[in-house]
């Protein structure tokens, strides 16, 4: 366990709580409950008797978690598990529904910078990537051993790279001369392999960091899957607010809400047409800059929808 955690801002606070409206004597979920920013904001702003489940793969963000939550007491309940395994975490604390439910989908700065598996093309790290530490697939899997079609398959979907191609065949030659090892070796490597023009905006691993993690992780299965669970266990009225950080992320939150949203029964509001951005934070919370925010609610009774909105 660290020793102490990051330094961590929530991203888009006020606007999470504007759509979730915490009250007296609600339950809550955290899904990606991280270092418990949001969690203590929703408490704060519910009042006595609410209750909130805190959920994280991760063991060591728990930790941190439970620390920053401790002074809530027995409101609080932390359990480990994927937000794809949202009714394995309803049973184990004898719940069926929550009032709203939160997913943050973006990294935790916990992750970044304390964690040690290689998430920061910044740092030299091991090429491991897990979320969860204790399954089976890493980064250094998926780079020393994938064909170089099946990686550059990865990099170029779930990391929307244009110089895939080039990337994995780098890769694919580089691992001739021995594995490689760490997070800064994979990084230099992919600076050396895109043209100068791909370095103007951003760092040139990014969008390859981006697409092994969601890969080692299964991101995109976990999230789909997490919102299904999700929208099931919304009480009447209960709220699903979701923030993501990139475009593969938002199109699957976009179209799993609009689908809901078409359904008869039960009957579900969009609150937000278009997802919320945090352009005013985004000066003291840099890793606001891309952040949508994108909710929706379960009509606050079994009927149908109103017809008087077309």
């Amino acid at each position: 366990m660290p020793s102490q955690a990051p330094s961590h801002t929530p991203v888009m606070v006020v606007e999470a709580l504007q759509c979730l409206r915490p009250h007296s004597g609600g339950l809550y979920i955290d899904a990606t409950v991280g270092l418990g920013g949001h969690s203590a904001a929703i408490l704060d702003a519910a009042g006595d008797g609410a209750r909130l489940i805190g959920i994280d793969q991760d063991p060591g963000a728990l930790d941190l978690a439970q620390e920053r939550l401790r002074p809530y007491g027995p409101a609080v309940t932390l359990v480990e598990a994927n937000f794809a395994d949202l009714d394995a975490a309803f049973d184990e604390v004898g719940e069926t529904d929550a009032d709203g439910i939160l997913m943050d989908i973006g990294m935790s700065s916990y992750q970044i910078e304390n964690s040690g598996r290689g998430f920061s093309f910044t740092r030299d790290e091991p090429l491991d990537m897990r979320m969860n530490p204790e399954t089976e697939l890493t980064a250094a899997h998926v780079v020393n051993r994938y064909r170089e079609e099946d990686l550059e398959a990865v990099i170029r979907d779930y990391g929307e790279e244009r110089w895939a191609g080039r990337i994995a065949r780098a890769v694919v030659e580089r691992r001739k001369q021995g594995p490689l090892a760490t997070s800064r070796q994979l990084a230099s490597l992919i600076e050396g392999a895109t043209p100068g023009s791909a370095r103007r905006r951003r760092h040139p691993a990014t969008r390859t960091f981006q697409a092994l993690r969601i890969c080692v992780n299964d991101e995109l299965g976990a999230l789909r899957l997490g919102l299904d669970k999700a929208l099931d266990r919304l009480r009447p009225g209960g709220t699903l607010c979701v923030i993501a950080f990139h475009s593969l992320e938002d199109r699957i939150v976009k179209r799993r809400f609009r689908a809901a949203a078409e359904s008869l029964e039960p009957t579900y509001e969009l609150l937000t047409k278009r997802p919320m951005t945090a352009e005013d934070e985004v000066l003291d919370n840099p890793r606001a800059r891309s952040a949508k925010l994108r909710a929706i609610r379960r009509a606050p009774t079994s009927g149908n929808a109103d017809d008087s909105e077309s």
